[in-house]
């Protein structure tokens, strides 16, 4: 597996990382645990470093799954984790909080289910409108000086917020959603932490499996999968976006690849500190995934792609009103 290094930090990852959160919740029936310890060994295995969850995901479920697969493997792999979400005691999400106790409490709550004594990188999950960025930084610095993190990261943040941050303590990594199904973050966003260095960690790379081509016009969301919940995957919306996986599908039989290997080389070639964390539960959907990063884009195909994403007007927001209000601007 080739590596990456994010930004300027020295934290340098596998050029594919492993989204955990669908493990544990929003795409149906949640697999049996033993299943996924395996199944994230074996992502070791084939060279995955970098692990992505969340205190959220499940809630808590990911984390203490995350931490028991990779006890095993704990140096040889970077686990990113997040807090950010104000949770009640029985898991129920309330708005959000980075208040510096919330914060403090969330680290050492992650530190024990991950069964470790260092978080690689930890991400503020959403900007807490209520808290400056300065004191949330400021928690973090205190943090990292105190040993149990290592790395700072925002998510979904705005380029006010990322600078602010940043002033206080250099960001290393900025995790937002970033695909050829969305491209708004190359108007801002990327011009931004290039030239600050910070590293970018695309998740729903494949458009939530929208850019793999295994949705179609007929396909039915099931209990449980967030999809079904997304104005992106709404009946008219959906047969309209179908349009670009057919332009991208196009490419990948030109190029003997699946559409969802081309859709995250097309993200590997945009910058050498982007690293995607497509999610899987499934060992022949990782080993695809990974086949992307040996998948060489001449620039026709490129310049096929941008096109694709550009021509195609994407039908749908990418949230409901209730998801959306916790984006930053």
């Amino acid at each position: 597996m080739q590596t990456r290094t994010l930004g300027t930090s020295g934290l340098t990852v596998s050029a594919l990382g492993l989204g955990c959160m669908g493990m544990s919740q929003s795409f149906g029936e949640r697999p049996p645990r033993d299943e996924m310890v395996t199944f994230l060994r074996a992502a070791v295995e084939r060279g995955v470093t970098l692990f992505d969850t969340a205190e959220v995901y499940g809630p808590w479920h990911n984390e203490e799954l995350v931490g028991e697969a990779l006890a095993p493997v704990r140096d040889d792999v970077v686990i990113a984790t997040k807090f950010g979400f104000a949770l009640d005691d029985d898991g129920t999400q309330t708005g959000v909080t980075s208040r510096p106790d919330s914060i403090r409490k969330a680290v050492d709550g992650s530190l024990r289910r991950l069964r470790t004594d260092t978080i690689d990188l930890l991400y503020q999950h959403r900007v807490d409108p209520d808290t400056p960025i300065e004191d949330v930084a400021g928690t973090v610095k205190q943090l990292i000086d105190a040993g149990k993190v290592r790395h700072f990261g925002l998510s979904e943040a705005g380029v006010d917020t990322i600078r602010r941050a940043h002033a206080v303590q250099p960001v290393t990594a900025l995790q937002s959603e970033y695909s050829l199904f969305w491209r708004e973050p190359e108007q801002q966003i990327l011009p931004a932490i290039a030239e600050l260095g910070i590293g970018f960690v695309p998740f729903s790379p494949l458009g939530r499996g929208f850019l793999t081509g295994q949705v179609t016009a007929a396909t039915q969301f099931g209990e449980g999968d967030i999809r079904a919940t997304l104005p992106r995957f709404e009946r008219e919306a959906l047969q309209s976006n179908l349009a670009l996986v057919d332009r991208v599908t196009a490419v990948a039989e030109r190029k003997g690849a699946t559409p969802g290997q081309v859709a995250l080389a097309w993200l590997l070639a945009q910058q050498p500190w982007v690293v995607p964390i497509p999610g899987t539960r499934r060992l022949e959907r990782l080993d695809e995934n990974l086949g992307a990063a040996e998948l060489e884009l001449t620039t026709d195909d490129l310049a096929e792609l941008d096109d694709a994403s550009t021509s195609v007007k994407v039908q749908g927001e990418r949230y409901p009103e209730a998801m959306a209000r916790f984006i930053d601007r």
